[in-house]
């Protein structure tokens, strides 16, 4: 079933027009990601389709039974409510009927008003409680706003006192617990952090609904789309499978297309020359033939369409003007505070030439300060910080200091490197984007993404072999990202890197370094690596813990034989327990059919929490019964 239907769309602002004939469905169980250049117009297809905007040209179709969820349309206008309140509003409908289910059953019970009028719209307003799942809306909330990010205090905090992030937060978890079955998601990735994001992941993996999502995070996109479309050139190309399948789907239709446009040319340029020769011979049959030849040639060149040239990217190159020593960076037990308090302490590590290292952590752990601490920026309260011979070092800095906002761009690169030429300046800088009188533009005027962009000059150009960059990736589009992490392969140094961006560390991480208070864990490999090995909530040991005295094998199987006897016996009575609880859950189930239940509000709700708590305290039984025939079968 298509819940929306896009015919021959077409949309323009002016005399600049986003796209124009564009068709595509969204089918009910479609997982798509939305992708193309910044300024391509993907927000304001969103617009489109939830009728903000009204097209230029074409019609959208909206199955009736379409319900669609849009991020900005959930606003927080009440800001004296708490957090936890504004996101109970979604589900307004159902505290309203639960307040007048409670007041039914007081006039049922009193004997007021008509007795069936009053059961029936009680057992309607039951049925809405069902099918919205109607006894478990408050935990639901609780738990979209636990996932993302908000503790018991600050979802208790009325919103005014909360931070931009973190309202952008709240009109995510309104829009993922609204009744829509079709999701438009722009960016919904931002401001999270990896942990909320990844509950996000699987919130939408397993919400049943469909949706339509434009991010810049590749990692995020492999994980939750099915489906990708591309917006390029004013046209919608739709590709099977998520991002990366999508990439070499890409490459391969444009090397096909542009195969098809070769091809043609050639015949073209055959079918001409015979046309030329047959009017040379001038006779009535060569004549006939020259027409004939002309004629498949005006048809191919109607039909012949010439490949789009590729979006303008980056051509961004990292060399280095000389390689460092083998060891690069040792660091050894350092730590750091502010105002007393420790960041972090026992940070060691060692860098060697050509590893590529990524710093991960949770958000407050101190990951840009201990590279400001490498970098001097910060005073270590012990320890010891050492770089190797010939080590060049380069920073890129996520907030972007360190540049003259009064500047030009091209001032800000002629300043840095006096020795450039203006024409180098030029060149360098056009292979970034900046062209004609981009170059004279005003830092101060610069969107975060042309700022990360003139850094990455600075970057390119400086040729250090240590590289310490902080959020790279912020900023830049996903084009951008793509030409970034082509030159981060191809770089000959060092790289120690602080990211959030998952598709990149699983690309080119050596090692990661996860950052805790106690000092840095170690894995070895990229992020998928690193997720198979990590354990948030267990502590890795930092000492070797003494090997246990070994006992004789005697008092080992006597031991054993204990064990494996108490082991059935608690299995016996696991068995006994789960029939005890079958028959519960049966008769539950067999209550809360009965007519008079059904037409009973209270009766209800009180059966409800109790078959919920029989089910849970059931599969405990059976988690406990498959853990111990387990054991069982391993020890006979």
């Amino acid at each position: 079933m298509a819940m929306i239907t896009v015919s021959q769309l077409s949309m323009e602002f002016g005399e600049q027009r986003l796209f124009e004939n564009m068709c595509f469905e969204i089918q009910k169980d479609d997982r798509i990601g939305l992708i193309g250049v910044n300024g391509c117009g993907k927000t304001t297809l969103f617009k489109l389709l939830t009728g903000a905007c009204t097209p230029a040209g074409g019609e959208i179709i909206l199955h009736p039974s379409a319900r669609i969820g849009y991020m900005e349309q959930h606003v927080c206008r009440n800001l004296d409510i708490s957090a936890y309140q504004e996101v109970l509003s979604v589900f307004q409908d159902l505290i309203e009927a639960e307040v007048e289910l409670e007041l039914l059953g007081e006039k049922i019970a009193a004997g007021v008003g008509h007795l069936d009028a009053l059961v029936e719209r009680q057992a309607q307003l039951n049925d809405l409680f069902s099918k919205r799942e109607g006894l478990t809306f408050r935990a639901r909330a609780r738990s979209a706003l636990l996932g993302l990010g908000f503790d018991d205090e600050h979802m208790n905090l009325p919103i005014r006192s909360l931070s931009g992030g973190q309202r952008a937060k709240l009109q995510l978890a309104k829009l993922l617990l609204c009744d829509a079955n079709l999701l438009l998601l722009d960016e919904p990735t931002n401001h999270l952090d990896t942990h909320a994001v990844e509950w996000l992941e699987n919130f939408l993996i397993h919400s049943g609904c469909a949706y339509l999502v434009i991010s810049h995070d590749r990692y995020f996109l492999d994980r939750v789309t099915t489906r990708t479309f591309e917006l390029e050139h004013q046209k919608m190309t739709a590709y099977k499978g998520n991002y990366s399948a999508y990439l070499p789907q890409r490459d391969e239709r444009r090397l096909s297309s542009q195969r098809v446009y070769d091809n043609t040319v050639r015949e073209i340029n055959r079918l001409e020359g015979i046309v030329q020769q047959q009017r040379r011979w001038n006779r009535e049959k060569n004549i006939r033939t020259a027409e004939s030849k002309q004629k498949i040639i005006d048809r191919l060149e109607r039909n012949l369409e010439k490949p789009e040239a590729l979006p303008e990217g980056m051509r961004f190159q990292l060399d280095v003007a000389g390689q460092s020593g083998e060891d690069v960076l040792e660091v050894s037990d350092i730590s750091l505070k502010f105002d007393g308090v420790p960041l972090f302490e026992h940070v060691s590590m060692e860098i060697h030439r050509g590893e590529k290292i990524f710093i991960l952590g949770p958000n407050g752990c101190g990951k840009t300060s201990l590279i400001k601490t490498l970098l001097g920026e910060y005073q270590t309260g012990s320890g010891r910080i050492r770089f190797g011979v010939g080590v060049k070092k380069g920073y890129y800095d996520q907030i972007q200091r360190g540049m003259d906002s009064t500047k030009t761009v091209f001032e800000e690169i002629s300043d840095r490197f006096p020795s450039m030429t203006n024409t180098q300046i030029r060149s360098t800088l056009a292979r970034l984007l900046f062209k004609n009188d981009d170059v004279f533009k005003p830092l101060c005027t610069l969107s975060g993404g042309e700022r990360a962009k003139v850094l990455l000059t600075e970057l390119m150009l400086s040729g250090a072999n240590f590289l310490l960059l902080d959020e790279p990736t912020n900023h830049l589009d996903i084009n951008s990202c793509e030409a970034l992490q082509k030159a981060l392969e191809d770089y000959e140094g060092t790289l120690l890197i602080v990211s959030h961006d998952r598709y990149l560390i699983n690309s080119l991480a050596d090692k990661i370094f996860y950052l805790t208070p106690e000092g840095i864990n170690i894995y070895e490999g990229n992020y998928e690596s690193f997720l198979e090995k990590y354990r948030p909530f267990e502590a890795e040991p930092t000492k070797k813990q003494p090997a246990p005295e070994k006992q004789p094998d005697y008092k080992n199987k006597k031991e054993r034989d204990a064990l494996r006897r108490k082991n059935k016996v608690r299995l016996a009575k696991t068995e006994e327990e789960i029939a005890r609880e079958e028959e519960n859950v049966a008769a539950l189930n067999e209550a809360m059919n009965c007519p008079d239940t059904a037409c009973d509000y209270e009766k209800t709700l009180a059966l409800t929490g109790q078959l919920e708590e029989a089910q849970r305290r059931l599969e405990e039984l059976y988690a406990e019964w498959e853990s111990l025939s387990l054991w069982l079968d391993e020890n006979p």
